[in-house]
């Protein structure tokens, strides 16, 4: 049975909400590989940080070895940790073979 519309009366809609993911911290860690200088290129140019915060992150990572550079859902954590390990060496030093070491965890 369909149901009984009446002129002037509010109809009630349903309304659900999407499932709200839930977060992700990306985590930079530390080496002995990397410059403060390619580090903070790497955050600016990957995340938008502007100098001072990349600046702050980079002291972070080299003080507590560990650091978190963005928080967002887990698809874009992902892409985030899948950009960090493919950024490249820092051409400032030659020992630097690669990109820095980062992971992803949920944040609390």
């Amino acid at each position: 049975m369909a149901p009984v519309r009446r002129p002037g009366l509010p109809q009630t809609q349903v309304v659900t909400r999407p499932e709200v993911e839930p977060p992700y911290h990306v985590i930079l860690l530390d080496d002995d590989k990397h410059t403060y200088a390619y580090v903070i290129e790497m955050l600016q140019g990957l995340f938008g940080h502007p100098f001072e915060t990349a600046f702050k992150l980079a002291d972070k990572v080299n003080a507590d070895g560990r650091v978190i550079v963005a928080t967002c859902h887990k698809e874009l954590a992902e892409l985030r940790l899948e950009q960090i390990h493919e950024y490249g060496a820092d051409p400032r030093l030659p020992e630097s073979k690669g990109s820095m070491s980062a992971t992803i965890e949920p944040a609390e």
